[in-house]
Formats: C-alpha cells, structure tokens, sequence
C-alpha cells in the first residue's frame, strides 16, 4: 500500500504594490454629481481613490508593483518561468496584459496569461500558481493583480464611479519552509448572476438576452447581499476544510468593496473587525488588486508576521467567490515590515 502523496509547501515569497500618484477624494464627485463626500464614505467607507494617469494603464500599475517588489528583493523573480495577470481592464485583449508585464521585467519567455474572475481574482490565481508548481508546470509563479478601472467605469454614473480605484499588487509564489504557506482554497461562480456584475466585450447581451452597456454595469443591491452571503459561506468552509476554526486565525484579508459588506460578512464567521485588514478608505475598491494591496501594506507596518494563519476572502464578476488559508512565511526580503517599531506594537 502505497503511502499519502504528501504536498510541497508553496506559499508567497515576495510581496510589492502600486497606486497611481492622483489621488480622487469623495468630494471630487460633488462638482458634477448630484452626491457629497460624507454620503460616500457612510455608505461605502471610501475617502479616496487613486488613478490612473492619461496614459497609464493596467499593464504600467503592474509592473509598477513588480518593481516595488524589486527595490526590496532584487532576486526575487529568480526561477520564476510564469506569469498570470488577474485583472479585468487589460490593456488588450490579445497580447496578454500578463505577458506585457513580463517582457517588461525581465521575463520575457515565461508561460503568460490573463485571469478573468473581477474582484476575486488575484486569490484565485493563487491557488492556480500553486497548482502549476505541484504538477511540476512552473518553479515559481509571478502573480499580478492590476487594474485601471477608472478607464472602464463610467464617471458620470453615481453608482459605481464613486466606488472604484486604480492600483496592483503583486506576489511570487514559490516553495516556503514545511508547516508554512497555503492550506486550502475554496473557489466557485455562478454565471446566473452575471447580469448583477458585468462588463461587455464581443457580444452586446448575455445568454438570455441581457443588454449591456459601454462601461461596467452593476446591480448594488443584489451584489450586496450576494457578497455578504459567499463570504461567510466560504471563509466558513475553508476554515473547515483546512481543520481550523475562526479562533485560529490571525487576520482575515478581505477584498475591498465596501465595509458595510466586510462587516457582515467576518461576522458571519465570528472574526473581530480588529482581526480584518481594511484599507478602502484610501484606495476605494481597486477588484483584482485589493487583496494584494491590503495584504501587502499588513506586512510592511507589522501586522501579518511569520507563522501567522490568514484567511483570504473574495468575490467578483461571474459572480464568483474564493477563499484561502495559509500560515504566513515571512523571511524574504520584501515580506519584513518596513518599520521594526510597528512589528514589535503588532506582536
């Protein structure tokens, strides 16, 4: 009888982010929309955002990232052979956005693709680079979550151009110390809702006839209470099927669409707010990029510390949802905190 295959510990050995210089605060709406700034920020927990400039996009926020992640770790794409770009406003269709970054940054040959999943989509690449490293695909996997959504949303409409940003993160996955890195995900979608999230390309309308528009169309109400139902659901689940429970985990990091929605969600799981990692009042929801950017700035002030146990929560377009576990390794360059003061406060 054959022993239990026993897998490698993969998790993330380098961390970097990017936001554009300008920052839009809520009373730059005021001017030409019929809103204020406290209304904004009561109903969403957004201040500010970023965008992007006139002439940057999805694929200059990404290498933006990837060069963060650089000036901290100079030997931090070594051995990495592929790149997948989670983003929703690629530069193009075809070449990839993924393989715009990589020729970029020196990878140009690296596998390169793009992943199409919104707001959940820099954890569900996650879990597929870490799928490309157990099969023996890839080495290492550079993982880019981009967006310049400020491009694709139209600015005159109050219900979704208050509410998005423009920024990256990026991460390396790769081989971790045993006992560290991923656990367990959990990911699923379900194309029924698409009507409530969306964002046209080839054809006008959805299966069934569903007329979409130029820009980013969503239903608030309906992704709301989606949202507020798969997060629980799925952070609960993944915890059980990682053999934890919420008294385990350290920080939960949530995407970042609104702090109503995180709310009600880490109570589904029974996880404090002071155990959730919120930074859209700064960056409003930037989809593919929030989970990196947050994750990333918990590192750098001393939050998220070696060997402690994340959860990773999201949902976007599809409408899909993932969820994560992973016992945090931080002993490369880029993934110490920025400030030795704030790590031994956070301890």
């Amino acid at each position: 009888m054959s022993a239990p295959t026993v897998r490698p510990s993969i998790g993330i050995t380098a961390l970097g982010s990017y936001a554009p210089e300008r920052i839009v605060p809520n009373a730059h709406f005021e001017a030409y929309m019929d809103t204020n700034a406290d209304w904004i920020e009561s109903r969403t927990g957004i201040r500010e955002r970023r965008f992007a400039a006139p002439d940057e996009y999805t694929s200059d926020v990404g290498v933006g990232a990837v060069r963060d992640m650089l000036s901290r770790d100079p030997d931090a794409l070594k051995e990495v052979d592929a790149v997948i770009c989670a983003t929703v406003s690629p530069d193009a269709m075809m070449p990839s956005t993924a393989a715009l970054i990589a020729m970029q940054v020196g990878l140009a040959g690296a596998a390169a693709f793009d992943l199409s999943t919104a707001c959940s989509g820099f954890v569900y690449a996650l879990s597929v680079a870490s799928g490309l490293i157990q099969s023996g695909v890839a080495r290492r996997v550079l993982v880019v979550g981009a967006e310049a959504l400020s491009k694709i949303v139209d600015q005159q409409d109050r219900g979704t151009a208050i509410l998005f940003g423009d920024g990256a993160g990026a991460a390396v996955v790769g081989p971790v110390p045993a006992g560290l890195g991923f656990q367990e995900f959990i990911m699923g979608a379900d194309g029924a809702g698409g009507s409530s999230l969306y964002l046209r390309c080839a054809a006008p309308q959805l299966p069934g006839g569903f007329q979409m528009g130029q820009y980013v169309g969503m239903n608030g109400r309906e992704v709301f209470k989606f949202a507020v139902r798969v997060l629980g659901d799925s952070g609960t689940k993944v915890l059980q099927k990682s053999g934890l429970t919420s008294a385990d985990v350290d920080w939960v990091i949530p995407h970042q669409a609104n702090v109503r929605i995180i709310e009600a969600a880490v109570e589904r799981f029974g996880i404090p707010m002071s155990k959730t990692v919120v930074n859209l009042d700064r960056y409003g929801n930037t989809s593919s990029a929030t989970v990196p950017l947050a994750l990333h700035e918990a590192v750098q002030d001393g939050r998220v510390q070696d060997g402690q146990q994340l959860l990773l929560i999201a949902f976007g377009g599809g409408l899909s949802w993932v969820a994560g576990t992973m016992k945090w390794w931080g002993g490369a360059p880029s993934l110490k905190a920025s400030a030795p003061a704030l790590a031994e406060v956070g301890a």
